[in-house]
């Protein structure tokens, strides 16, 4: 596993750790951290227990659990960085907002870095690892992206992960 891999058990267990600490069922953590949905599609309580054995996941989704327990993504990572203050902080959401991966928004910062250390996207991706040249290129035309893949894109480039972030509606 790279050093900037995000470590989803550790998610799991900080979310668990939440939930025992406040004496609430995983039906009532699912319903916090959805709390601003607007949608009758909101994360399920099986995508949120399943961060226990699953090897990757949906960023959007670990974006709203993120948000809920108060702490950043590089805060788990596996190289110890402590990043629950700014500019790691995710933004604050209201009602019928969600945090989303502004994929297009890594995509330039890929590519100016790139071209700033004159590599190919082969380059960049072997680099990187993980991700295929067109894997990163595909960036550009937005969508989604998962973790932990992502945030060898965000350590790589030397940034926070909020910076990386947009609020849309849910």
């Amino acid at each position: 596993m790279s050093r900037f891999d995000f470590d989803l058990s550790a998610l799991y267990i900080a979310i668990d750790s939440r939930r025992q600490e406040r004496q609430l069922t995983w039906t009532a953590v699912a319903k916090e951290i959805n709390r601003f949905s607007t949608t009758p599609r909101p994360i399920s309580l099986s995508t949120i227990k399943g961060l226990q054995h699953k090897a990757v996941g949906e960023g959007d989704g670990i974006l709203q659990m993120l948000f809920w327990l108060g702490r950043s993504p590089e805060s788990f990572g596996r190289d110890g960085i402590s990043a629950n203050r700014e500019p790691f902080l995710l933004p604050q959401l209201s009602g019928g907002q969600i945090l989303r991966w502004d994929t297009p928004s890594i995509y330039r910062a890929l590519n100016v870095q790139r071209q700033k250390k004159q590599l190919t996207w082969a380059q960049v991706s072997a680099e990187i690892g993980g991700w295929t040249p067109s894997m990163l290129t595909n960036l550009a035309k937005g969508g989604r992206t998962g973790f932990p893949r992502v945030m060898r894109l965000v350590r790589w480039l030397e940034q926070p992960a909020a910076t990386f972030t947009k609020i849309a509606l849910w």
